[in-house]
């Protein structure tokens, strides 16, 4: 039980600094202005699908969560 305090202060920490990554690495990596990220407008209605960057983001968390099973 003394294992979910921590676990919550680590995940909290994981998560500010994954915001502070994209919020000040935008400028340098553009997720969800990539190529391959499909934008279709027609009138007063648009649909954004962002592909690429979907695929991006499932690579890095399968690496990650790949990685926290070995410990």
């Amino acid at each position: 039980m003394m294992d979910v305090p921590r676990w919550l202060i680590t995940a909290g920490l994981i998560l500010i600094v994954i915001g502070v990554i994209w919020q000040f690495g935008g400028r340098f990596l553009p997720l969800g202005r990539l190529p391959g990220d499909f934008l279709f407008s027609r009138g007063n209605t648009t649909f954004y699908f962002p592909l690429m960057t979907s695929i991006i983001i499932s690579i890095i968390l399968s690496v990650l969560f790949y990685l926290f099973s070995q410990r």
